[in-house]
């Protein structure tokens, strides 16, 4: 069975959450799987081109296989969180969303110049949030390397607007 096929049988469809018409991606299975979620991140790390110099995580369930992709390739591990939940000095990018703006910030010391960051989330939708990240990378001098998603929304065409960052842009798993 590969990868795709373990996760698609894995992954919980929760109908009408956290509205009615949306059938959502429910991923917490997945973390009561050891072994399947060790291969979902040894499929990341198989999957990652080129060299790079930290992985970004977005808050929240980025951070979910982000740190342990960090950790198994031996480099930093950068938060990526809404606004006020970051101690220490943040620089911040606002963006819209489908109804209002949200912001995101890391720490200024996360990134220096020509870095290589790969970022990561749970899911690809309309690729908003990865904007944003990318555009906060940028703004401290890093390099988007790629992106890897757990669960990607093809409908939603997030993957094409990431493409003007980086054409490097992983989904184990497609809807």
């Amino acid at each position: 069975m590969t990868i795709e096929e373990r996760i698609r049988e894995t992954i919980r469809n929760i109908p009408d959450f956290p509205k009615e018409g949306i059938q959502f991606k429910d991923i917490t299975p997945i973390l009561q799987n050891p072994s399947l979620s060790q291969d979902i991140v040894d499929e990341f790390v198989n999957r990652l081109d080129g060299k790079v110099d930290a992985i970004a995580g977005i808050e929240s369930r980025g951070f979910l296989f982000g740190f342990p992709l960090a950790m198994q390739l031996g480099v930093p591990f950068i938060l990526i969180r809404k606004k006020g939940k970051l101690p220490y000095e943040t620089i911040s990018h606002t963006y819209d969303l489908e109804y209002g703006t949200a912001e995101i910030e890391m720490h200024t010391d996360s990134v220096n110049e020509g870095m290589r960051i790969h970022i990561h989330d749970d899911l690809l939708a309309t690729g908003g949030t990865a904007i944003a990240a990318s555009e906060l990378i940028k703004k401290q001098g890093g390099e988007i390397a790629g992106y890897s998603f757990l669960v990607e929304l093809e409908f939603l065409n997030g993957a094409n607007k990431l493409k003007p960052y980086s054409h490097h842009i992983e989904s184990l798993v497609k809807y």
